[in-house]
């Protein structure tokens, strides 16, 4: 029996999101403190004849396995663009932990762990910068699902800066169960050329270093998404409240709402505190992944 290979696709939070400029294409310049914490979907594939995609997990139903899926789109371009790296077709397996549209990256950090997974099986040497010109082709979060490490992202969010130093931090995420779109976000969006974020000190290494600067900083999708799903709010209020939290804040472009913790046990005596309120919520506590 062969071994399946194996990607994780860790969740992406925005800690601060700033949107500085729109754009004549219609898009948004952004700039965001973008990390990672430890709960992720997987894929785990075998070779095959053919690439096929099954999908199971708690969050499997919100997700369709057709051309559109974003793990076959990436899987499609990888092939498309280096048609001879990976010799058999593969059989894939996406168990799917996170909600779907929340805000944390799901769907674009499942197609980075696919392109992970292509490179690493490749027969030939594939250049991060080829790669992370794929990702952003697949979508503006892919490119810095594809680092999974803190870092700074510009543009629309393909122009990445990593961190060398982060603090330990942990984080408690909060979902409601209500999908937010975010073009309807940011249709609701009043102002579109707010200030940038500040300078991060250097080196970043203590959480109360990180905690003082999040403090002069944003979510500028926060208030529209709190206009279309008013319970954000009442979240972002309860984890503010429970012990030893830094900052609760809306993540992306929501719904999913994070408290950041100086230590897990913090962070999983909030996370208790949130699954009492809110049985019908999705709550899970995670060290961030540092450098």
């Amino acid at each position: 029996m062969v071994e399946p290979l194996v990607q994780l696709a860790p969740a992406k939070i925005n800690l601060a999101l700033h949107v500085t400029r729109r754009r004549e294409d219609g898009y948004h310049d952004l700039e965001s403190l973008v990390v990672f914490a430890d709960v992720a979907d997987e894929i785990e594939a075998v070779p095959s004849a053919a690439d096929s995609l099954t999908i199971v997990g708690p969050f499997a139903k919100g997700l369709g396995n057709g051309e559109s899926n974003l793990v076959l789109r990436a899987v499609a371009a990888f092939r498309a663009r280096w048609p001879d790296a990976v010799a058999t077709g593969l059989a894939m397996r996406l168990t799917k932990n996170l909600p779907v549209a929340a805000g944390i990256g799901g769907g674009s950090a499942d197609a980075a762990a696919a392109l992970r997974l292509m490179a690493g099986l490749s027969n030939q040497p594939i250049a991060v910068s080829d790669l992370s010109d794929m990702a952003a082709g697949l979508g503006a979060d892919v490119p810095a699902c594809l680092v999974s490490s803190p870092l700074v992202a510009r543009g629309v969010g393909e122009v990445l800066a990593p961190l060398p130093d982060f603090p330990d931090c942990h984080v408690v995420l909060v979902n409601p169960m209500i999908p937010l779109p975010t073009a309807d976000v940011f249709r609701r969006l009043r102002a579109h050329d707010n200030y940038p974020l500040p300078e991060l000190p250097s080196p970043l290494t203590r959480p109360a270093q990180l905690g003082i600067w999040l403090a002069e900083t944003r979510n500028d999708l926060q208030p529209p998404a709190v206009k279309l799903v008013p319970v954000i709010g009442d979240i972002v209020e309860q984890l503010a409240e429970t012990q030893g939290c830094m900052l609760a804040r809306m993540s992306g472009s929501g719904a999913t709402v994070f408290g950041l913790f100086g230590s897990s046990g913090q962070a999983h005596q909030a996370a208790q505190v949130m699954r009492a309120a809110h049985p019908d919520h999705w709550v899970a506590a995670a060290p961030l992944i540092v450098p």
